[in-house]
């Protein structure tokens, strides 16, 4: 083969590489929007979904569940003494049918968020604002991001939104 007769250019490989880079871009685009997106849906998976396992066996009346999820011991029945601070009573009335909620039929976890960080330090938890039984007023729990256990939140919601207009706009304005 002579140096004239060079083989004709295929596009090809190039545009499969422009596609595949493309591609990359979009991903990393899009995981980037889901990890930062405004309810913590996706970045606070964990706490999420322990807020709404919590709610779901308080619907069902599994009390005993709710409670081993409260302090994230889903063996609490092997050592109950463990617990004499909040006994299972206390938290059948302060859960139960006969607390402020009367019987739970829906809940929907409408946002985690991360509490305002004081300097560089981030707080050991996150809240959780949960809507029961479609009541207007959310309520606020704290769960704890390295054991899972669940209390209610030290802060209030305009302390967790007021420097968050995005927040705010996506976790409390949406009615």
């Amino acid at each position: 083969m002579g140096l004239l007769d060079a083989n004709e250019y295929d596009p090809r490989p190039a545009r499969r590489r422009w596609m595949m880079a493309i591609a990359g871009a979009v991903l990393a685009v899009t995981l980037l929007v889901l990890w930062f997106w405004p309810s913590g849906r996706f970045r606070h998976w964990q706490q999420w979904n322990t807020a709404n396992k919590f709610f779901f066996a308080l619907e069902n009346k599994d009390f005993d569940t709710a409670y081993g999820l409260y302090f994230a011991d889903p063996e609490w029945k092997q050592h109950p003494e463990k617990y004499n601070q909040y006994p299972l009573a206390r938290f059948t009335l302060d859960w139960g049918p006969a607390s402020d909620f009367g019987i739970m039929v829906s809940h929907h976890v409408d946002c985690v968020i991360d509490p305002p960080k004081k300097g560089f330090v981030s707080a050991s938890g996150v809240v959780a604002l949960v809507k029961v039984n479609q009541r207007t007023e959310p309520t606020l729990l704290w769960i704890e991001k390295k054991n899972g256990t669940i209390t209610t939140s030290p802060w209030d919601l305009y302390y967790l939104t007021h420097d968050s207009p995005l927040v705010r706009a996506r976790c409390i304005d949406q009615e």
